[in-house]
């Protein structure tokens, strides 16, 4: 359920002249991947009996190209994703590991909302991992050209792992973009964030909830994560407001908000700075989102997923449902990149033109609307593709 997540977790790793490129043959590849081994401490024939079976996974690439299930909006995505049933088995699970969740809060001070929103995102609760071989779909996605610098420091981390016992090349399965485990986390970050939750002497992120929970914590916490903090909080909006204000681009002590009319639907407003987000525009949902919301980004860098997740972790936590609105229709995918070569030709930049309402994207809309005397809340219409 993470298909870019790779991008949001991994920092490009440059070329150096020991790296065998990308791309040519599969099995000179995998010789190369053998060869620089030793570089990132890993011996030689470790790397030889990890890589020995490894076979090219078209699967893989299929999956890396398809990511439809983006270009959902906020309010399709939400429904889609949070059920009544996944509410409830979230609350149970809170309770069974209450201990857990609260060693969790103690040592991270990550809320047990926000996990039980991944795990239950990520394999519906460790039902569903996936079914990709690990090493096969990593070592896939470094032979690629697409992506190499975010998948080769995963191949070495995967081999480190097996080379302490943690990781089987055969065996060892997991989501298409080498995830593995309950909460979905990559060899680096197991690496660097595994704890053993349990006692038992090793990291089981299959097998083990208080592994797999721990560990989560532990990493959103390295990835900047702040104790004791909101991350996201529906509020209503004045017709009135300054629609160019709203976006991730703006921050305001939450205060200011309130001085323009904002207001919780529930509860208070944290003493922190927030930017106001409007998922599907002025005429739907609306959230404060708190310095915490930012590190979402850091687990995946879709806004709807990054959104919804959010949102049900406060949802776990007692919220209410949203109050969905009334939003103007979206763009269907033909004309969403229509809209982003128009505004790639205009100057701004919106990344691939891929049909997904990306931060990019939103920016650019918001900037042309504020140009056409529109209602600058980030969110395309056929009206401003109309005036484009």
């Amino acid at each position: 359920m993470r298909p870019i997540l790779a991008a949001a977790l991994l920092a490009a790793t440059p070329l150096t002249a020991q790296e065998v490129p990308c791309g040519g043959g599969f099995g000179a590849f995998k010789a190369g991947l053998a060869s620089e081994a030793s570089a990132h401490g890993v011996s030689s024939d470790v790397a030889e009996r990890f890589l020995a079976g490894v076979r090219q996974d078209q699967r893989v690439l299929k999956a890396d190209r398809a990511q439809g299930v983006f270009q959902m909006p906020f309010v399709d995505f939400a429904r889609r994703l949070i059920s009544q049933g996944r509410i409830n088995k979230g609350r149970a699970n809170a309770q069974k590991y209450d201990a857990v969740f609260s060693e969790i809060e103690a040592r991270y001070g990550v809320s047990r909302g926000v996990l039980l929103a991944f795990w239950a995102f990520e394999t519906d609760y460790g039902a569903v991992q996936g079914d990709f071989n690990t090493v096969n779909a990593l070592v896939t996605l470094a032979h690629d050209c697409r992506r190499p610098e975010l998948f080769r420091p995963q191949v070495f981390a995967a081999m480190k792992l097996y080379a302490q016992g943690d990781l089987d090349p055969d065996r060892t399965t997991g989501a298409w973009a080498g995830e593995i485990g309950m909460v979905q986390m990559l060899p680096e970050d197991i690496l660097e964030n595994g704890v053993d939750g349990d006692g038992d002497g090793h990291v089981s992120l299959k097998t083990s909830p208080a592994d797999a929970l721990m560990s989560g914590g532990k990493m959103l916490q390295s990835l900047g994560w702040r104790a004791g903090e909101p991350w996201l909080q529906e509020v209503t909006v004045p017709d009135t407001l300054d629609w160019s204000q709203t976006g991730l681009e703006t921050e305001k002590p939450a205060a200011d908000w309130a001085a323009l009319g904002v207001q919780p639907r529930e509860g208070s407003f944290a003493n922190l700075p927030a930017s106001l987000l409007l998922p599907q525009g002025r005429n739907g949902p609306a959230f404060l989102a708190y310095p915490n919301y930012r590190v979402y980004f850091e687990w995946n860098q879709s806004f709807v997923y990054v959104t919804t997740a959010a949102y049900f972790a406060t949802r776990l936590e007692g919220a209410p449902v949203f109050d969905a609105g009334n939003p103007d229709p979206g763009l269907p995918d033909g004309q969403m990149k229509a809209l982003q070569r128009k505004l790639q030709a205009l100057g701004h930049d919106v990344g691939d033109v891929d049909g997904i309402l990306g931060a990019g994207t939103r920016a650019a809309v918001r900037a042309e609307q504020t140009r056409l005397g529109l209602p600058a809340d980030g969110w395309p219409t056929a009206a401003l593709l109309n005036a484009l």
